[in-house]
């Protein structure tokens, strides 16, 4: 969805009338707009029109504004996200070795002996494909 799509905006104009978007002020209104985001993701990503991806685009930003205001998300230390991750990928200690040198030194991080310093935090982030600050 991050590529530039042309847009026309009578399109755009009669799919959003079908739902209000607008800054989300209630948990209902978050609700009724997750559920409009999932309906058209259900179509799968490479059936959506230019219009309906700018728009699950637009409500994303809205729905993830008030995520971030009313439910944020707390703060997890550096090495419990990696572990998290690694997890959720299905790495080992051993995938980290490259990232992290020695087998001890994964050990250590992963057991929260030693932080991640930031050229570390650099390379688990390209890795993982995610933000830096997760490590840090």
């Amino acid at each position: 969805m991050s590529a530039t799509l042309t847009v026309d905006p009578k399109k755009y104009a009669r799919l959003a009338s079908r739902i209000i978007v607008k800054a989300i002020e209630t948990e209902d209104e978050h609700d009724h707009m997750v559920a409009a985001v999932e309906r058209l993701m259900d179509k799968g990503e490479d059936r959506l029109s230019p219009e309906e991806s700018a728009l699950i685009e637009t409500m994303a930003i809205l729905i993830q504004a008030y995520d971030d205001r009313y439910h944020p998300l707390p703060a997890v230390a550096p090495n419990e996200m990696l572990g998290y991750l690694m997890e959720t990928s299905g790495r080992t200690a051993k995938d980290l070795l490259p990232v992290l040198g020695a087998r001890g030194r994964v050990s250590e991080v992963l057991s929260r002996k030693r932080s991640i310093s930031k050229e570390q935090a650099k390379k688990l982030a390209a890795v993982f494909k995610v933000a830096v600050d997760l490590f840090i």
